[in-house]
C-alpha cells in the first residue's frame, strides 16, 4: 500500500471485495509513515495502527464469501518501522480490555460480546524480522528504527528487549508471530521484479505484491500400498495431473482486482501440497519425532516439488514460460539449485533409498531445465496449506504437516448418541511393527476401553513413540513436544516453493522465555515463518463461580443449589383430525406428504411416504417426519423449521411438477418450502370443517412455544456426576479449554494452522 490517503482507502475497498468473494488477504503496512514522523503540512500522521482499525472492522463486517465464518486476514510490520513497539503490543491491550469485559459478565466465547467489542480480533499479526535483527538478538546488540519518509534513524532499541516483548505478547494472546524476511527473499524465484513483502493469512503463500495462488492438496495415505510401500510412480503421475489442472485454473479463474488478475497471469504461481503426513508416518512405523520420520517427510516433499517443476517445464515447452521468466531466469535457477543442494545433504537410509534416488534424478533434470529458454510455466509450485476442510473431505486422519491430535475420536450419529472411533491407522502400524492379529486386537480393545495406548498389553515400550499425538490423552502422559513440530517444519521447508501453514501449539505452562527461544530456533532452522499459541491464553466465561470464606481456619461449606426440574409441555392431537395429503415428484422420484392439523388449522404432525425408494430411504423419511411432528407438538414454530431446512442441498434434486416450487434442491428443501406456502404464518390457508363424532377439549388457539412448567423441586448436588452429559466435543475439553465452538455444529474446535477446525463436521473457521 502506498503512503497516500487515496491508496490506503483503495486497499480497504480491495480487501472488502476479496472477503466478499471468499478470499483471504495479507498486507504489510511498513510503507505507511509512522506516528513519530510528520506530514507535509506539519501535522502528526496517524500511523499504520490507526488504519489497521479500519481494515479490522472491514474484515469483521464483510464475512468470508457471504458465509458465517470470519474473513481471513494477515497484517505484518517490519521490525525497523518506528511504530513497531505499538504494533507488538496492540493486541495485548485489546486482550486485557476483553478480560475486563468478561469479568463484568460479558460473553467471553469466540464471537461473543467481549471479544467483538475490542479491536484487532479479525487478523493474524506478524513481525517481519531480518537476519541482522536476529543476530543482534543473539549478541544482545542494538538496532535502529528507520523513518519511512526520510530513511533516517528514529530510535535505537535493544534487539533482545524487542524480541522479549514479542514473546510476552505471543504468550498472552498468541500474536504476533514472526516472518523471517531475509530467509523468505533468499528463496524468491522472481527477485528481479520486486521483494516479497507479505503473505496470505496462514503464511504459506508468499510472493510479489498483488498476487494470488490456487491451492491443491494430496492425501499421502492413498500412495501407500497394502504392503506399506510408497508408490513413487503413482505419486509422480498424480502430481503431474494436478499441476496441469491448477495451471488451467489460472486462466479460467476470476479475480477481484485488475492488479491481482494481471500478476496471476504474468507469474502463474501454484500451491500444491499434501495432507495426512502424520498418519502415513504412523502407518510406516515411524515416530513423528524421529530422524526416520523427518527423513521420509523431506524426501516425499522433495519428490513432490521436483515433479511439480518438471511438469511445469513440460507445460512451458508447449505453452511458453510465465511472462516474467526471462527477467528472473537467474533468480529461478539459483533457487532451484539450492533445493537440489539441500536434497544432496540428506542421509541415505535403506528405508527411503528408492525414494531418494528418484528425487535426485528428478532434481537433476529440473536443474537442467533451468538453463533452457523454455524454463518453467509457473514461478512457484508447492507449499503446505492447513487443509482443515479439504482434509476432512479426503478422509484424512491428520491435516497438512501435523501429527494426529489423538488416537481416539468421537462421531455424532444422525439418530443420536456417540460412536467411538479408534484411529484407523493403528492396526496397520502395529502390523508393520511385527504384532500378530491377536496382539493387535488386544491392543485395540485396550485403547477403546482406556482411550490411551499407554499400558496396553503386549505393546513394547520402544514402540510407544510411534503412537504419540499432538495432545496428551486424558488417561495418558505422552505427547509430542513442540520442539518436534519445529524440527518437522525444518525438514520439509527446503523443498517447498512457498512456506508452511502451521501453528506451534504450546502447553499452558510454557514461559515467555521458551517462546522467545522457539522464535530463535525457527530462524536458525531456516523456516520462513513461525506462529505460536499457548494453550489457555485466551480467557473464556467460567461455567460456575464458587464462594470461599476469607476467615482463617473456617471450613469451606459446599453449597447446594436448588434446581427446578422442567418438563416441556406437549400438545397432543385429537384422535380424529383433518389432514392434507400432497403428491410431489422431484426429478422422477415420487412421494406423498400428509399433514395432520389441530382444530385451529395449525400443523401438528407430518408423514412422508416415498414411492419405489426402498426401505432405507423410506425409513429415514418416516423417522424424519416423526421428529418434525414432535417438534410441532412441543411448540417449535413452523416458520423456524422452514427457515432451518429450506434450501438444503443434496440428491435427489431437480425439476418438480409444482408451479409454486419449479426447482427443488433436495427432498427436504421441497417439503419445507411446500409447508411454508401451504401454512403461511403457521396456519393452513383454507377453512376447515369441524370433525364429526369427536369430542375435543378446548385448547388454546396456538400451541405453547417451548414453554416449561415446574414439576418438582429437589436438592441437587452440583458435583453429581450423573448430571454429566456426553457431548461429541468432550474429547477435546482437556486439550484447549479456550477453543471456540464450531459455528456450524457447535462442537468444540481444535486449533489448526492459524485458525480452528471442527473434527465433528469438518468446518474450518477462517482457513482452508
Amino acid at each position: 500500500v502506498k503512503d497516500t490517503m487515496e491508496d490506503i482507502m483503495r486497499l480497504a475497498v480491495s480487501e472488502a471485495m476479496l472477503f466478499k468473494h471468499g478470499s483471504g488477504t495479507g498486507t504489510d503496512l511498513s510503507t505507511l509513515r509512522s506516528s513519530k514522523e510528520k506530514l507535509s503540512s506539519g501535522g502528526k500522521p496517524s500511523g499504520p495502527l490507526s488504519f489497521m482499525r479500519v481494515y479490522d472492522q472491514i474484515a469483521a463486517v464483510v464475512k468470508s464469501g457471504g458465509k458465517t465464518r470470519r474473513a481471513a486476514k494477515m497484517q505484518s510490520l517490519k521490525v525497523h518501522h518506528p511504530d513497531i513497539l505499538e504494533f507488538i503490543g496492540c493486541k495485548v491491550k485489546e486482550e486485557k480490555k476483553a478480560w475486563a469485559l468478561i469479568e463484568q459478565g460479558y460473553d467471553g466465547s469466540f464471537g461473543g460480546e467481549a471479544y467483538d467489542s475490542v479491536m484487532f480480533q479479525n487478523a493474524n499479526l506478524s513481525v517481519r524480522v531480518t537476519d541482522e535483527f536476529m543476530e543482534a538478538v543473539e549478541n544482545d546488540g542494538e538496532f535502529n528504527t528507520i523513518a519511512v519518509t526520510t530513511g533516517k534513524p528514529v530510535a535505537t532499541l535493544k534487539a533482545k528487549e524487542v524480541m522479549r516483548k514479542i514473546a510476552e505478547a505471543a504468550h498472552l494472546c498468541g500474536d504476533p508471530g514472526l516472518q523471517y524476511d531475509t530467509t523468505i527473499n533468499k528463496w524468491h524465484t522472481c527477485a528481479n521484479d520486486g521483494r516479497i513483502n507479505a503473505s496470505n493469512p496462514c503464511s504459506e503463500f508468499m510472493f510479489l505484491d498483488n498476487s494470488a495462488c490456487n491451492l491443491a492438496s494430496l492425501n499421502l495415505m492413498k500412495f501407500i500400498d497394502e504392503y506399506g510401500v510408497f508408490n513413487v510412480e503413482l505419486f509422480k503421475h498424480v502430481v503431474r495431473i494436478l499441476i496441469v489442472a491448477q495451471d488451467i485454473l489460472v486462466d479460467n479463474g476470476s479475480y477481484p482486482t485488475r492488479e491481482i488478475a494481471e500478476n496471476s497471469h504474468a507469474y502463474r504461481p501454484l500451491g500444491l501440497g499434501y495432507a495426512n503426513l502424520g498418519a502415513v508416518l504412523m502407518r510406516l512405523g515411524y515416530p513423528y519425532d524421529s530422524d526416520e520420520g523427518r527423513l521420509f517427510a523431506s524426501v516425499v516433499t522433495a519428490l513432490m516439488s521436483g515433479q511439480a517443476y518438471a511438469s511445469s517445464h513440460e507445460l512451458a515447452v508447449c505453452l511458453g514460460p510465465f511472462d516474467g521468466y526471462k527477467r528472473n531466469k537467474d533468480c529461478m535457477k539459483k533457487v532451484i539449485c539450492r533445493h537440489k543442494e539441500y536434497l544432496l545433504k540428506l542421509e541415505r537410509k535403506n528405508e527411503v533409498d528408492d525414494l531418494l534416488s528418484e528425487a535426485e534424478k528428478i532434481w537433476e533434470s529440473v536443474c537442467n531445465f533451468a538453463d533452457t529458454e523454455e524454463g518453467f510455466r509457473n514461478s512457484q509450485v508447492t507449499l503446505l496449506a492447513p487443509t482443515g476442510t479439504i482434509g476432512f473431505m479426503m478422509d484424512c486422519d491428520t491435516t497438512g504437516v501435523e501429527p494426529d491430535i489423538a488416537l481416539i475420536k468421537y462421531k455424532q450419529l444422525a439418530g443420536g448418541g456417540l460412536m467411538k472411533i479408534v484411529n484407523k491407522t493403528i492396526p496397520y502400524a502395529l502390523e508393520t511393527l511385527g504384532y500378530d492379529k491377536a496382539a493387535i486386537n488386544n491392543i485395540i480393545s485396550f485403547i477403546e476401553k482406556n482411550e490411551t495406548i499407554e499400558g496396553a498389553p503386549e505393546l513394547k515400550e520402544k514402540d510407544l513413540p510411534v503412537f504419540d499425538c499432538a495432545f496428551k490423552p486424558k488417561n495418558g502422559k505422552r505427547f509430542i513436544s513442540y520442539k518436534a513440530h519445529l524440527k518437522m517444519m525444518a525438514a520439509v521447508q527446503p523443498f517447498l516453493s512457498g512456506a508452511i501453514s502451521k501453528t506451534v501449539n504450546l502447553p499452558n505452562e510454557t514461559t515467555p522465555e521458551e517462546i522467545m527461544q522457539t522464535f530463535i530456533d525457527g530462524w536458525k532452522m531456516g523456516l520462513k515463518a513461525v506462529a505460536v499459541y499457548r494453550d489457555g491464553s485466551k480467557r473464556t466465561q467460567p461455567l460456575s463461580l464458587g464462594k470461599a470464606d476469607k476467615a482463617k481456619g473456617e471450613t469451606q461449606k459446599t453449597e447446594q443449589t436448588t434446581h427446578s426440574k422442567h418438563t416441556p409441555l406437549r400438545r397432543r392431537m385429537s384422535p380424529t383430525r383433518f389432514s392434507i395429503t400432497h403428491k410431489f415428484e422431484i426429478a422422477g422420484h415420487e412421494g406423498y406428504l400428509t399433514v395432520g392439523m389441530y382444530e385451529d388449522g395449525r400443523p401438528g404432525e407430518l408423514f412422508i411416504t416415498m414411492a419405489k425408494e426402498g426401505s432405507t430411504v423410506g425409513g429415514m423419511m418416516d423417522a424424519f417426519g416423526t421428529a418434525i411432528s414432535l417438534c410441532l407438538q412441543y411448540g417449535v414454530p413452523l416458520q423456524e423449521l422452514c427457515q432451518k431446512f429450506s434450501h438444503s442441498r443434496f440428491e435427489p434434486s431437480g425439476f418438480t411438477k409444482n408451479p409454486d416450487i419449479p426447482m427443488a434442491k433436495s427432498i427436504v428443501d421441497y417439503i419445507f418450502r411446500w409447508l411454508e406456502t401451504t401454512f403461511p404464518g403457521g396456519v393452513v390457508a383454507m377453512a376447515l370443517p369441524k370433525p364429526l363424532g369427536t369430542k375435543t377439549e378446548q385448547l388454546p388457539s396456538s400451541p405453547p412455544v417451548a414453554k416449561s412448567v415446574d414439576i418438582k423441586e429437589q436438592q441437587i448436588n452440583v458435583d453429581n456426576k450423573k448430571a454429566e452429559i456426553n457431548r461429541v466435543d468432550k474429547q477435546f475439553q482437556h486439550f484447549m479449554e479456550d477453543a471456540p465452538a464450531c459455528d456450524v455444529c457447535g462442537a468444540i474446535t481444535v486449533r489448526n494452522g492459524a485458525c480452528y477446525r471442527c473434527y465433528n463436521c469438518g468446518n474450518s473457521m477462517g482457513c482452508s
